[in-house]
């Protein structure tokens, strides 16, 4: 197995989800009594045997640095560990995020340092359960870049989404991000036929929209 170090996004001000979201990041709303949203991708990389994770947090952490303290504990033989990155000012910059993709580029230099082969990156705040171990295997067996998980959706969801636009080998060739119009969501259509031929039954779903869950080699995305 690929050596894979996980990357969860901690997620911004949550504004959608207020006032759940008044005195804590989205990541740390609680779910189902004692558990925390970030629980549902933490959860995901141990089950996939993936249990080397950061979390990288920056808006209203404190709680969630001390549940993911009080939470998470390996023994010391397996080498796993879930920590917090968070934003910090340094001697080459004095920013904090300013996005998700800032946010891994700044810490960036915990994957240099890491001898792993692949990196998975996650959103703190979706809920959904998934094996990364197929999302891993597709990723190797395409011998992608960076292979980023999808899911059919409505006309009716695509407006609050990221959307893709894919190939007939399922290469991606555009994304867009919460498209508003008709003529923004014409380009992102995916015909019935596509999607029947990988084994997934329209229903009406023609846009693929990103899951937030990215795999990636390590050499050709973080070698810079």
């Amino acid at each position: 197995m690929p050596r894979v170090l996980s990357l969860i996004l901690g997620g911004g001000r949550g504004i959608r989800l207020y006032p759940l979201t008044m005195l804590r990041s989205k990541p740390a709303v609680p779910i189902a009594g004692k558990y925390r949203l970030i629980d549902l991708p933490i959860s995901n990389c141990i089950n996939s045997g993936f249990n080397r994770i950061y979390v990288l947090t920056q808006f209203l952490s404190v709680s969630l640095h001390r549940h993911i303290s009080n939470t998470y504990k390996f023994d010391p033989f397996s080498r796993g560990y879930v920590e917090v990155l968070a934003a910090q000012q340094t001697n080459d910059t004095a920013d904090w995020y300013q996005g998700t993709a800032d946010a891994v580029r700044q810490q960036v230099r915990y994957v240099h340092e890491d001898g792993c082969t692949d990196v998975l990156i996650l959103s703190g705040d979706q809920l959904y359960r998934m094996d990364f171990r197929h999302l891993l295997k597709t990723h190797r067996d395409s011998n992608a870049d960076a292979t980023i998980a999808v899911l059919p959706v409505t006309a009716d969801m695509a407006g609050g989404l990221g959307l893709l636009r894919l190939d007939d080998s399922g290469r991606v060739t555009g994304f867009l991000e919460k498209p508003q119009t008709k003529e923004q969501l014409e380009p992102y259509h995916t015909s019935g036929e596509w999607m029947e031929k990988r084994g997934i039954p329209p229903k009406g779903r023609h846009y693929m929209a990103s899951m937030a869950s990215i795999c990636s080699r390590r050499t050709c995305s973080f070698n810079s």
